[in-house]
């Protein structure tokens, strides 16, 4: 079941120091992570644990087969998916609790079928044009505290 707060989606994650990092945020935040698709690491990974830390009893986390499926689970949920191939900047865009923030594998991103099938929901993170990308632990973080700081400013 979705976390009423905040949704994290990783589409077929490579590294599994970034998914460690990531599941720490996500149970920092209080957060669901969502593993979705092939896994480029075992869940058991020692690197996956230890940049968790001890925080693995404090996450919510679960493993779906397909994006397809989550969509279909969660049908009156907002989609957001990151990438660099959209110039919708992610500030831009007004979160809401509840919400799921997606997000492609290291080294490839997400699929253009993805991309092309949300456009209206693709938005990026702003960098200088000469460089490729950020770092996915350090993209999630972005995101998610932006979404953190509009949900803390809607319940003031």
């Amino acid at each position: 079941m979705k976390s009423d707060f905040l949704n994290i989606v990783l589409y077929e994650p490579e590294i599994p120091q970034n998914t460690g990092n990531i599941a720490r945020l996500c149970a920092c935040l209080g957060a669901k992570l969502y593993l979705v698709g092939r896994l480029g690491f075992v869940l058991s990974d020692k690197y996956l644990k230890r940049a968790g830390l001890d925080y693995w009893d404090k996450l919510d986390i679960e493993q779906v087969e397909s994006l397809q499926k989550l969509k279909e689970e969660n049908k009156n949920s907002n989609f957001y998916y990151f990438t660099t191939k959209t110039d919708r900047i992610y500030t831009k865009t007004t979160y809401k609790q509840g919400d799921f923030l997606v997000f492609g594998p290291e080294t490839r991103g997400l699929p253009e079928e993805i991309l092309n099938s949300n456009k209206e929901t693709c938005v990026t993170i702003p960098m200088r044009k000469e460089t490729r990308s950020l770092n996915l632990s350090n993209s999630v973080a972005i995101a998610a505290y932006e979404a953190y700081r509009q949900f803390s400013q809607t319940s003031d």
